[in-house]
């Protein structure tokens, strides 16, 4: 197979996929209905490993037209900053949707952020070593004129993390054809550091920690199924 077709594959597969869901029917069971939804200020904790919510920080609330597509998006939006003891902060956001169908699938920040006058300068995949398993993450760097923020974040669809569109798509699919309307969360972790690798290696501790913290029913909702 030539390079054109080995990149061409994906999106082949979406067409038979597509075509399969239309053969098979519109899904009808949301897998939220069937596990629950999380409760996020409940789910994550407020201390683990060194980090603690920062209280010092006024809470930002996001302007009432940026508020409303939220809603119109997510069913659940938690943003917390952590502090650790050498005064170095994490900003954590967490979106929940229970239904990640076409219309409501979660949106990825290299999206997002240039519509807030960001330019995405650095977009790689990554994977880190947590709790027992391996996390298949995304690593932006995100800049503008006045700040410098390294991006790591995952979307789980179901139980499974992804890392692009195409693999969002390929996942909700897999449900589908199961007649199952999956549930996701998009998790983003940032700092405000000029150096990249730095800021990488920095969030990288704290979403191990975190997820040390957590129980394994809460960490599958949270991280996917890890690969081994």
């Amino acid at each position: 197979m030539t390079g054109a077709q080995w990149r061409a594959l994906p999106a082949m597969l979406l067409m038979v996929a597509g075509a399969a869901l239309t053969y098979f029917g519109k899904p009808t069971i949301f897998l939220a209905d069937q596990i629950g939804k999380p409760d996020l200020e409940n789910l994550l904790p407020q201390q683990f490993g060194p980090w603690k919510i920062d209280t010092s920080l006024p809470v930002v609330l996001p302007s009432p037209d940026v508020q409303a597509q939220l809603n119109k998006i997510y069913n659940q939006v938690l943003s917390r900053t952590y502090v650790n003891p050498q005064g170095d902060r994490i900003m954590l956001s967490v979106a929940y949707g229970g239904d990640q169908s076409d219309g409501t699938s979660a949106h990825r920040p290299e999206v997002c952020y240039p519509a807030q006058g960001f330019e995405i300068t650095s977009n790689k995949r990554a994977a880190l070593q947590v709790a027992d398993g391996k996390l298949s993450v995304r690593h932006l760097m995100a800049t503008s004129t006045r700040r410098m923020e390294p991006i790591t974040y995952w979307i789980v669809v179901g139980n499974e993390a992804v890392t692009s569109g195409v693999d969002q798509k390929l996942a909700l699919m897999r449900y589908g054809l199961r007649g199952v309307i999956a549930d996701g969360m998009l998790v983003r972790v940032s700092s405000i550091d000029p150096d990249m690798d730095h800021g990488y290696g920095l969030q990288s501790s704290f979403i191990a920690a975190m997820a040390a913290a957590l129980p394994i029913k809460d960490r599958l909702r949270l991280f996917g199924a890890l690969a081994h």
